[in-house]
C-alpha cells in the first residue's frame, strides 16, 4: 500500500481533531460501489470519507472502511443527518442508526445536512448535536448549506460554533461572502461538488489553458483553486485512476494571474443552490 497521507495537509477543528483537506465524496454511489471506492481510495492514500443518511450508502462505506486495512483512528469519517432527524432529539436515534450502518462507535464529524429554515428546527437540532458531541458519538459537529443568518442564530442561541460548514463551492460558485464569514468565525469551509457548477465547468477554455500551462488536468486545476483558497474539498469518484489524479494536487501552485483568471468563471450571486428554499 502506497502511503501518501503525509502529503495531505489538514486543518485543526474547533473542539479538537484535524480534518484532511482532501477527501472522498460518495454521492451518488450505492453500497456496492462505495465499498469498492473506499477500499481503492485507502490504497491510494485517502483517509477522509464523506457520506450521509440521505445518500443511502453508509453500510457500504462502513464495509469499505473495515476492508481497507486502515486502523479506525487513521480515518476521518463524516456523515450528515437530514430533515427527518431535525427537532425533538430525533438526531439521537438518527446518529445511533448511522453508527450501526457504518459499524463505528463514533464519527469524526457530524453535520446538519440542510438548515430547512421554514421548519425552524435547526437550532434545537444543533442543541442535540452538542449533546451528541459531549457523549463522544461525534468528535466534531458542524453544518452543511448554512448561510450567515442561519449560523448567527445557532451561535447566538447556543454559544457553540460549528467546526465545519460544508457548502456547494467551485470557481463557478465561489460564495465569497459565506467563505469570509466562516473564516472570521473560525469555521472550516468544506466544498461539496468542488469541480462542478451549473454548467460544464471542466470544459471552460480557461481551465484547458491553465491545465496546459501547469501540465495538469482541468480537475486538478480546480482542486488546487480550492486548496489555495483555504478550503477542504471532497470530490466524488469511483475510478482509482481519477482518485489518484485528484490526490496529486499538493506539488504545484497557481500564481496570482491564474487565480484572477479563475475568478472570471464566477456565475454570479444567484448561481448554485439556495438553502433558504432548497433542502431535505
Amino acid at each position: 500500500m502506497t502511503d501518501r497521507t503525509a502529503s495531505i495537509p489538514s486543518f485543526a477543528l474547533d473542539g479538537g481533531g484535524r480534518i484532511p483537506r482532501l477527501g472522498l465524496g460518495t454521492w451518488p454511489l450505492d453500497d456496492a460501489e462505495v465499498e469498492k471506492a473506499v477500499v481503492a481510495a485507502a490504497a491510494i492514500g485517502y483517509r477522509h470519507v464523506d457520506t450521509a443518511v440521505k445518500y443511502g450508502n453508509e453500510v457500504g462505506v462502513g464495509r469499505g472502511l473495515s476492508a481497507s486495512g486502515v486502523p479506525r483512528d487513521q480515518w476521518f469519517v463524516t456523515t450528515k443527518l437530514d430533515g427527518a432527524y431535525q427537532g425533538e432529539d430525533r438526531a439521537v436515534s438518527g446518529l445511533d442508526a448511522s453508527l450501526r450502518r457504518l459499524g463505528l462507535d463514533y464519527v469524526d464529524l457530524l453535520l446538519i445536512h440542510w438548515p430547512l429554515p421554514q421548519r425552524d428546527q435547526y437550532v434545537s437540532t444543533w442543541e442535540t448535536f452538542i449533546r451528541l458531541r459531549e457523549a463522544g458519538k461525534a468528535r466534531a459537529i458542524g453544518v452543511s448549506n448554512f448561510k450567515p443568518a442561519h449560523l448567527d442564530r445557532i451561535i447566538a442561541e447556543t454559544g457553540v460554533m460549528p467546526a465545519v460548514n460544508q457548502i456547494q463551492l467551485s470557481p463557478a460558485i465561489p460564495r465569497r461572502e459565506q467563505r469570509a464569514y466562516d473564516t472570521e468565525h473560525g469555521i472550516v469551509t468544506e466544498s461539496w461538488s468542488p469541480i462542478g457548477g451549473t454548467g460544464d465547468l471542466l470544459a471552460e477554455p480557461v481551465l484547458a489553458g491553465l491545465a496546459e500551462k501547469h501540465g495538469r488536468t482541468p480537475s486538478q486545476i480546480v482542486l488546487r483553486w480550492h486548496l489555495q483558497n483555504g478550503l477542504v474539498a471532497i470530490p466524488k469518484s469511483r475510478n482509482p485512476e481519477r482518485m489518484a489524479e485528484n490526490l496529486a494536487v499538493f506539488d504545484f501552485e497557481l500564481d496570482a494571474e491564474d487565480l484572477t483568471a479563475l475568478d472570471r468563471l464566477d456565475e454570479g450571486p444567484d448561481a448554485g443552490v439556495d438553502s433558504d428554499r432548497t433542502g431535505h
